[in-house]
């Protein structure tokens, strides 16, 4: 019997395996590749936790896998020789989110680690909160962030708060693929979990603490107290965490009209009415954009299901909805925070913004306008989270700033992960603060350009689904590794970055970036949590129709030879 088919006989005829989950596998009994596609690999525990299609099998994310990933965390934890270890647990509006999350915590109790359990569903940036508000030793959050609907996930956070870094969650890796079988799973029922004093739910005093930190990094609250009968919000949650925490934000800061789009206001973990629960989709805004035609809004603010990526959608110049990118929502909000410290007189001499390797250079030219240094990590908020805790330890900067191109966004250091709900509090105040002075944050943008250089942006993609285009992405990266192009579109090249042999002292990651003559560069990157391949492609030029165009040459050029 091969793999596949021994797993599957397994599975089967496993006594701890439930009955319901026997049933789905004898329905796919007859069909070969669903078999294989669900037994011919473990559900791989990577650096940033699980990631999978929900269902039975080996390769699926189910109570079993969540279970078996909780024993090796807990084991992880215990190993570390913490007294009193204790780990947080939040979960979003995804299926199976809250058995998930019981699950592990009943697993964490069963090893003699306190769980501390949010009662309903939170947001990413809440447990990375949470874990540090509370010292516990470590945090899970049940989420596929703005994946399908048949996905979810399981991240880890370390003590800071931060999601495991890759030299910490190799530990942890390491534990779970010591569990070979799920008897070696050890588990608490809830009523002796919380007997023992090994399950506490979590309450309102968590969430008002939050709620504190956030707003305590409000630039210019008198202002949005000023024009608040005249600044219109319109917010989606797209279904997910974000509803509760984003509103209680903008209310505390005195944001007195906020509607919100009430189709998506509540959770719905089949994302009804959109294709994908994601605010880098424009068709994500269609509701939330009728909306704000028929009520004149200001400004559309949207959050993903776990609430830790933010889009907003501005008027542009004939008053029509854009929707802003990250990297543009990145500029405008670094620029209205360095410029109002510079104004206040509290930019600090040591203040640092950090973004990713794959995040245009126009956040970064804008910091050096204030004298404020831009450091660049790997992709991943992780990364961000990592430099956050060294300067804490250092005191070496104060971190100002932290993003990346894909909608993610944190100031302040009470958390260590990327916060659509800070997010949507500083961009909202950067629309009300530039509406108070005539100008709609579209025409902000507009004059940045013209400052700093017209710098644009975009991501392709192609999705490679199961075992053939896992190993179709890799030969990809390869090929263009071992014969790298000399010009792009007629425009030399000027270095490869092969960061899988390493680049100024980042971890080894398979990602390469090209770099070319006139300032422009594409990178390819294969995603860590979904099966596809990325291509980041940046220019800048000295309009906005020039860099269009230059844009689009290098766009096509690189893509023929992918798809070709």
């Amino acid at each position: 019997m091969t793999r596949v088919q021994t797993e599957y006989q397994l599975w089967l005829n496993d006594p701890a395996v439930d009955a319901e989950t026997k049933k789905e596998l004898l329905a796919i009994r007859e069909d070969e590749k669903e078999i294989e596609d669900r037994f011919y690999k473990d559900l791989e525990f990577g650096t940033g936790g699980l990631r999978g299609v929900i269902g039975a099998g080996t390769n699926r994310i189910n109570v079993y896998t969540v279970g078996r990933a909780s024993q090796g965390l807990a084991q992880y934890v215990n190993s570390t020789g913490v007294q009193s270890p204790s780990i947080v647990l939040a979960y979003d509006s995804r299926h199976m989110s809250p058995e998930f999350a019981l699950e592990a915590a009943l697993v964490f109790a069963g090893n003699g680690v306190k769980a501390y359990l949010f009662k309903t569903l939170h947001a990413t940036p809440q447990l990375s909160f949470a874990v540090r508000y509370l010292g516990a030793t470590a945090g899970v959050v049940v989420t596929a962030s703005h994946n399908p609907p048949e996905y979810n996930g399981y991240k880890v956070y370390g003590a800071d708060g931060g999601q495991l870094v890759p030299q910490f969650a190799e530990q942890v890796i390491a534990e779970v693929q010591s569990i070979d079988s799920f008897d070696k799973v050890k588990k608490l029922s809830q009523e002796e979990a919380e007997a023992q004093g090994l399950l506490t739910w979590l309450g309102e005093d968590v969430d008002q603490a939050y709620i504190k930190a956030v707003t305590a990094i409000s630039q210019n609250p008198d202002v949005i107290k000023e024009i608040s009968d005249d600044f219109r919000v319109i917010f989606t949650p797209l279904h997910g965490a974000g509803n509760v925490p984003v509103r209680a934000v903008l209310q505390t800061l005195g944001f007195g009209q906020v509607r919100v789009v009430a189709e998506q206001e509540l959770p719905d973990a089949q994302f009804s009415t959109v294709k994908s629960p994601n605010p880098e989709e424009r068709e994500a805004f269609t509701l939330a954009i009728a909306q704000a035609k028929e009520w004149n809004a200001d400004i559309i603010i949207g959050t993903d299901p776990d609430a830790d990526r933010m889009g907003a959608v501005v008027k542009d110049q004939n008053g029509e909805y854009f929707v802003l990118t990250g990297n543009q929502s990145g500029a405008i909000i670094v620029n209205y925070l360095l410029s109002s410290l510079k104004e206040r007189g509290t930019l600090p001499a040591n203040g640092v913004v950090v973004k990713t390797i794959v995040t245009s250079e126009m956040g970064a030219v804008i910091a050096d306008h204030y004298g404020i240094p831009t450091l660049n990590t790997l992709t991943g908020f992780k990364y961000i989270g990592e430099k956050m805790t060294q300067f804490e330890q250092t005191g070496e900067h104060t971190f100002l700033f932290g993003y990346e191109e894909s909608y993610g966004y944190l100031a302040g250091d009470y958390a260590r992960d990327k916060d659509a709900v800070i997010a949507a509090m500083l961009i909202a105040e950067a629309a009300a603060y530039y509406k108070k002075q005539g100008k709609t944050l579209y025409e902000v943008l507009q004059e940045l350009y013209e400052s700093f250089g017209y710098f644009l942006e975009k991501l392709e993609s192609r999705t490679l689904k199961g075992k053939d285009g896992v190993e179709q992405i890799g030969r990809m990266v390869e090929a263009w590794r071992t014969n790298p192009p000399t010009e792009i579109a007629g425009t030399p090249v000027t270095a490869m970055e092969d960061y899988a042999k390493g680049v100024n002292g980042l971890p080894l990651e398979n990602v390469l970036k090209f770099k070319l003559e006139d300032g422009s560069w594409f990178c390819l990157r294969p995603s860590g949590t979904e099966p596809k391949i990325k291509f980041y492609f940046a220019v800048k030029g000295s309009s906005g129709a020039e860099a269009a165009e230059q844009l689009d040459r290098i766009i096509q050029y690189v893509l023929s030879r992918v798809d070709g």
